[in-house]
C-alpha cells in the first residue's frame, strides 16, 4: 500500500518539532486576561475513572496560570454546571457523551464556546466506520475492515481469516477490543460483542509496531511509539500496566516519521477537527508500511498521558498545553 507524500496538506506539520527539543521554561499564559473557565470531567462513560483524572489534570494546569477554573462532574441528566457564565468550557469527557458529539450540541445549544472539535466530527470520529471511509475517500491508509450486525453476521465473517481484530463501532479506542488468532474463535468474539452492541467491527490485525501522533491547532506534534508486554495498547496497558514504555526517540527512519507526521494531520482534518486530537497508527514492521486506526478527539489529558508527553517534547509543560487549546477556542470566537 502507497503512502502518501509528506507534503500533501499539513506540509508545516514538523513545525513544532523542528524548533522546540527541550523541555519548556515557563508557564505564563499567552492570554493578558484571567479567565472563567469550566473544565468538564467524569461522565458516564466505560472511561469515567480516567476522565476524571484527565479533569483534575487540567484544571489544576489551567489554575496554575491564575485562571479561575470550576472542575465539574456532568452527565446528561446532571448539567447545572453549564449554567455558569465562563469564557469557555474545557471538555476532558472521554468516550460516550463527551467524544460522540452531544455534549458539544448542548453546549452549541447553549452558546458556550468550548474547547475541541464540533459536534459532527466527533461523532464521526466516535463511529469507527464512518471515520475509516473519510480516511479512504483522503487516500489514507487503514486496515481492511467489515461491519457486522446480527442480520449481517453471516456475510461479514464469511471471507475472514486470524488473526483479526474484533472491536464495537462506537466505543474508546481500547475498550471491548480483541484480537482473535484462532480462525474458530472469530465467529464467537464476533457474537459475543453483538450480545453488547449493535454492530462491531472486523478488521484486518496489522504486526509491528504501535505510533501515535499529537496534534495541537493543525501541528502535528513528536510522535511516540508505545511498546508494551501485552498482545496490544489495551485499556489495561494504558493504565494499569507499568512496563508499558512510551518512546519520544523512534528508531525509525526521519522521513518515514515526518511521513506520519503530515499523514496525521491530514487524518485530523479529513474529519473536520479542530484545536487537539490524537491519531493511532500501526506500522508493519516487514514492509514499514503505516496503517491509519483512528483519531481521538479528547485523549488522555494528565500529566502521563501521550498528548501533554508529546507536547512536552516540543517544548510545552502541562499548562502551556492547556492555554494554547483554550487560546485557539478563544480565536474562533474573536474571527466570527
Amino acid at each position: 500500500m502507497a503512502r502518501p507524500h509528506a507534503g500533501q496538506n499539513g506540509s508545516n506539520a514538523l513545525t513544532v518539532t523542528a524548533k522546540h527539543s527541550g523541555p519548556a521554561t515557563t508557564t505564563r499564559r499567552s492570554t493578558s486576561r484571567k479567565l472563567a473557565i469550566t473544565v468538564l470531567s467524569g461522565g458516564p462513560s466505560n472511561e469515567r475513572a480516567i476522565s476524571l483524572a484527565s479533569g483534575a489534570a487540567v484544571a489544576d494546569a489551567l489554575k496554575s496560570l491564575g485562571h479561575d477554573v470550576f472542575l465539574e462532574d456532568v452527565a446528561p441528566d446532571n448539567l447545572g454546571a453549564l449554567a455558569r457564565a465562563v469564557d469557555c468550557v474545557f471538555i476532558a469527557l472521554h468516550g460516550t457523551f463527551g467524544e460522540d458529539g452531544e455534549v458539544q450540541s448542548i453546549l452549541e445549544q447553549r452558546g458556550l464556546l468550548y474547547c475541541g472539535s464540533g459536534p459532527e466530527s466527533c461523532a464521526v470520529a466516535m463511529d469507527k466506520a464512518a471515520a475509516k471511509t473519510r480516511f479512504i475517500e483522503s487516500n489514507l491508509p487503514t486496515p481492511r475492515f467489515t461491519i457486522a450486525t446480527p442480520v449481517t453476521l453471516e456475510t461479514a465473517i464469511a471471507d475472514w481469516r486470524s488473526p483479526v481484530v474484533v472491536k464495537p463501532v462506537k466505543e474508546g479506542s481500547s475498550l471491548s477490543c480483541t484480537i482473535v488468532r484462532d480462525d474458530a474463535r472469530i465467529r464467537p468474539a464476533v457474537e459475543h460483542l453483538l450480545e453488547r452492541y449493535p454492530s462491531c467491527l472486523i478488521e484486518e490485525f496489522i504486526p509491528g509496531r504501535e505510533i501515535t501522533v499529537g496534534i495541537l491547532g493543525d501541528t502535528g506534534l513528536p510522535p511516540i511509539e508505545i511498546r508494551t508486554p501485552r498482545e496490544f495498547y489495551d485499556y489495561a496497558a494504558k493504565y494499569e500496566d507499568n512496563q508499558t514504555e512510551y518512546r519520544l526517540d523512534i528508531d525509525l527512519p526521519p522521513a518515514f516519521l515526518e511521513d506520519l507526521v503530515a499523514m496525521s494531520v491530514r487524518a485530523h482534518q479529513a474529519l473536520g477537527c479542530r484545536d487537539f486530537s490524537r491519531v493511532d497508527w500501526r506500522v508493519n514492521d516487514e514492509t514499514l508500511e503505516p496503517y491509519l486506526l483512528e483519531v481521538n478527539v479528547i485523549p488522555g489529558l494528565t500529566a502521563h498521558s501521550l498528548l501533554p508527553k508529546a507536547a512536552a517534547k516540543a517544548g510545552l509543560s502541562m499548562p502551556m498545553l492547556g492555554q494554547r487549546i483554550v487560546d485557539l477556542a478563544l480565536g474562533r470566537a474573536r474571527s466570527k
